[in-house]
């Protein structure tokens, strides 16, 4: 008998989370959830960098630049890394049915 602990996850896990079984609409919802998370948390960081940034130094920035100079080459590079991990993952896993 097995528990759900004790499964064996031939494709590997990350975080607990296993790597392996991801349909195609799953693979893009990932890659695209965590661009989208990447974005907000790296926009939400730049935006409270600076709001440091002006308090202490007292500077004038423009708070639309954390979108434009970071949130969205963060989001950029992290969908252009999970769109090819994560159909990696989707195309072996259909190979190996």
């Amino acid at each position: 008998m097995h528990s759900a602990h004790t499964q064996d996850h031939r494709g590997g896990t990350f975080l607990g989370f296993p790597l392996e079984g991801f349909s195609l609409f799953q693979s893009l919802l990932l890659s695209f959830a965590s661009a989208f998370f990447a974005f907000f948390l790296t926009t939400t960081l730049a935006i409270f960098g600076l709001l440091a940034w002006n308090i202490a130094g007292h500077h004038t920035v423009n708070y639309a630049d954390s979108y434009l100079l970071i949130g969205l080459p963060v989001a950029s590079v992290v969908l252009l890394i999970a769109l090819p991990l994560f159909a990696t993952l989707w195309i072996r896993a259909k190979l190996r049915k």
